[in-house]
């Protein structure tokens, strides 16, 4: 096989002025796997640039009223509150001109009324706060300002002790009805026909001897 290649390429002459042009080399530089990482991570700080800057909102300009509000929402809370209080009570509640005190059950509320905007502070805090947030004993502390149109006109200070949050806020309505007759008795008609100058006497009644509690007795066995 050998032989039979050699006699085959025998016959062919190539002139001798030939020569052997190799081709030029291409130099292709190809990107390393460190410059691709320092180019991602150049794209990367690039782009965090970009989102770290500033962007400028237009705040819509609030109105003034809504100010006050927030800020007199602000003051009146906390130690401020009860600092308010204060000193819209000069010399306490028993220097106050209009004050009636009002009862319930075990609970009994000093009432005071001044010229305001229909808030009630109890104990030094605001009523909603005070009562929880319970819609029927907030209602029974303004009841009587609500029959004699007079919601917005007064503010209501109360201290109350004794009995539970139902007692206290019902307490208060009688003292707020009482000190509204104080300011005219020309209120005493309408208060008395709607039953707020009327003291509920109603107690709960004490647990007898021998008994489980105050009507309620063990199961009689015959023997």
């Amino acid at each position: 096989m050998a032989l039979s290649l050699t006699t085959a390429f025998s016959h062919l002459s190539l002139p001798s002025t030939s020569k052997f042009h190799p081709l030029p080399l291409l130099h292709l530089r190809f990107p390393s796997s460190s410059s691709s990482r320092r180019a991602a991570r150049l794209a990367l700080a690039a782009s965090a640039a970009e989102a770290a800057e500033p962007v400028e909102v237009e705040e819509a300009p609030a109105e003034d009223g809504a100010d006050e509000v927030v800020a007199v929402e602000d003051e009146l809370s906390g130690p401020a509150l009860r600092k308010y209080v204060k000193q819209r009570l000069p010399g306490g509640f028993a220097a106050q001109r209009i004050t009636a005190t009002g009862r319930r059950k075990t609970a009994v509320a000093r009432v005071v009324l001044q010229e305001g905007t229909g808030r009630v502070f109890i104990n030094f805090r605001d009523a909603k706060e005070y009562l929880q947030g319970n819609p029927m004993w907030m209602e029974y502390c303004k009841v009587p300002l609500v029959t004699l149109g007079f919601e917005n006109s007064y503010d209501v200070f109360v201290k109350v002790h004794g009995g539970g949050l139902s007692g206290q806020a019902q307490a208060i309505c009688l003292g707020v009805a009482r000190a509204l007759v104080k300011i005219s008795t020309a209120n005493k008609v309408t208060l008395r026909g709607e039953g707020l100058l009327t003291r509920d006497t109603r107690i709960v009644e004490r647990k007898k001897a021998g008994l489980k509690k105050a009507r309620k007795r063990p199961q009689f066995s015959k023997r």
